[in-house]
């Protein structure tokens, strides 16, 4: 006997009205919370993407292979006093809005729409409900695995309390609608919409979510946080927070920890809770000794990863190639990383590491902060890029500042966050830490890459609390206490000037990247002196 799937999930009760509710009226399917296997088939039949030999979806993005910030915009409305208003967040006036949400809801219901329903934050207590309606099936499949997955037996009561209408085919007319070219990321907080159009990078969706969840959440005294997490068995919490390419998602990623979540958590009065339900990990060049956890979640299925080469004979992967962009990515549930915690929730942290790729070569592989310095490294958000990680980088080290390691998704002033962060330092006595995961030794292209069992060793002593009791000296270009040796590891490789050649050439170059730090810090006039003065001197 033949059986006909047709592979539809759980609508809502009210399916037709809610669509309806934001101006969709479909002349063709409407899939509705669809699981990985129907996805695939619709994935195929569709020809969006590859199948690998292994069993993970291989999808290609098109022009957009990253994030588009420049296209980025918050639509005016109840609390226009409270937007950080600028390149991060640029206006769009409501009539504009109200005008290209109408076109695109009419090119919606041209479409097949997969549709999701989801959370965000794993706390019931600040948890929203996010509706995902897209016209690709591998966007739908992409949602789904990075946000919280409701039971299905609750599917049928869901309540949206957002909606993004994700249409990679959507095009905007910029002297019409008001933008600034074809593609568009608008977020109406009042309306609890958003539409994201003529782009095929999938992390739009998840970083749309964080966004309105960093708008809400400190009205309730949550600081939304752009790090990942981790805990051990005496419920030791540790934060990660650095900008892509510092290894957050490699260092929480512990087999001797418990992972909370890879990318955006929030901190409440109660502790640590993760936003999302899956994983969005940087797959270029990854190394199964390095990062076997990461490496055995990219092979199954499941898993979509994004502009990944794949043999069109084999189907085999080549996480090596950045033919198509540095930027590789693969999104997976995050069940798929042992010892994962489920619901991610955790205590308050007892330590919190800030994470900088330093290509100068200059900071030290690891050093403890005072409270201030946490506030100012937190504020200044440093990496550093190096040629080939974006197009246009020139062979020298280019010094990135991103406030609260998240700049690109703060609606407030950078200072709200820091004031949150400050608060709770302080109140749970949380012990700070920078760590250099960039290079030793000289800049890059003369220095080496710090080795990753180096920083997990460091990471390791510094959340065992082995670090705690060990003296420090005082590095004099920016003023960070630097401890004089770690259990294991030898001495020398913790003063950073020592694995220079080149002492002057060190020094010169430690001053041209505090000059850096402080040119930066010159935007937050408005905070307290004390942590002004936790930075770097002058030069």
């Amino acid at each position: 006997m033949t059986l006909a799937l047709t592979g539809i999930g759980v609508p809502p009760a009210d399916a037709d009205e809610a669509l309806a509710r934001v101006g969709i009226r479909p002349n063709r399917r409407t899939l509705w919370n669809l699981t990985a296997a129907p996805l695939y088939e619709e994935i195929i039949r569709g020809g969006e993407a590859v199948i690998t030999d292994d069993g993970a979806v291989v999808a290609t993005t098109g022009i957009h292979t990253g994030r588009s910030p420049r296209d980025k915009f918050v639509v005016r409305g109840g609390d226009d006093d409270r937007i950080w208003w600028g390149p991060v967040n640029q206006p769009l006036d409501v009539d504009r809005f109200e005008a290209l949400w109408s076109r695109a809801t009419r090119h919606a219901s041209e479409q097949d729409l997969f549709i999701q329903d989801l959370q965000a934050a794993a706390d019931p207590r600040y948890r929203i409900g996010v509706r995902v309606i897209s016209e690709q099936a591998w966007h739908s499949l992409f949602a789904r695995n990075l946000l919280l997955r409701p039971e299905a037996a609750d599917l049928g009561r869901f309540k949206a309390d957002y909606t993004v209408l994700d249409l990679p085919s959507f095009r905007c007319d910029p002297a019409r609608d008001g933008v600034r070219s074809e593609t568009v990321v608008a977020l109406d907080l009042t309306g609890r919409r958003v539409l994201i159009g003529g782009t095929g990078y999938a992390g739009e969706i998840k970083k749309a979510v964080f966004t309105i969840l960093n708008r809400i959440l400190p009205d309730s005294a949550v600081l939304p946080m752009h790090c990942s997490a981790n805990v051990g068995d005496h419920h030791d919490t540790a934060l990660f927070f650095g900008l892509s390419g510092t290894g957050k998602t490699t260092l929480s990623a512990d087999e001797h920890r418990h992972l909370i979540g890879d990318d955006e958590h929030g901190w409440s009065d109660l502790g640590v809770f993760n936003f999302e339900g899956g994983c969005y990990a940087k797959v270029i060049r990854l190394s199964p000794r390095a990062e076997p956890e990461i490496y055995a979640a990219t092979l199954r299925f499941g898993t979509v990863l994004e502009n990944v080469v794949v043999d069109p004979i084999t189907r085999q992967i080549d996480l090596a190639d950045a033919s198509l962009t540095e930027n590789t990515r693969g999104a997976y549930p995050v069940e798929f990383i042992p010892n994962v915690i489920v619901p991610a929730l955790a205590p308050h942290p007892r330590t919190i590491l800030f994470l900088a790729a330093d290509a100068f070569g200059v900071l030290p592989p690891i050093s403890r902060l005072s409270p201030d310095q946490a506030m100012y490294h937190f504020l200044s958000g440093y990496t550093a890029q190096v040629a080939g990680t974006e197009v246009g980088l020139s062979a020298e080290p280019t010094a990135v500042f991103s406030a609260c390691f998240g700049h690109p998704f703060l609606p407030l002033h950078p200072t709200v966050y820091a004031r949150l962060l400050g608060e709770r330092i302080r109140r749970h006595d949380v012990t700070c830490y920078l760590v250099n995961t960039g290079w030793s030794g000289g800049a890059y292209g003369a220095g080496a890459r710090m080795p990753i069992d180096l920083t997990r060793a460091l990471v390791h002593a510094a959340i065992e609390g082995d670090l705690d009791t060990i003296p420090t000296y005082r590095e004099p270009f920016f003023g960070l206490s630097v401890p004089v040796r770690c259990p294991g590891l030898p001495a020398e490789q913790l003063d950073s000037r020592a694995t220079w050649a080149d002492g002057a050439g060190y020094d010169a170059q430690a001053r041209r990247l505090a000059a850096m730090f402080q040119r930066n810090f010159q935007q937050f006039g408005e905070v307290d002196r004390t942590i002004r003065e936790a930075g770097p001197p002058a030069y």
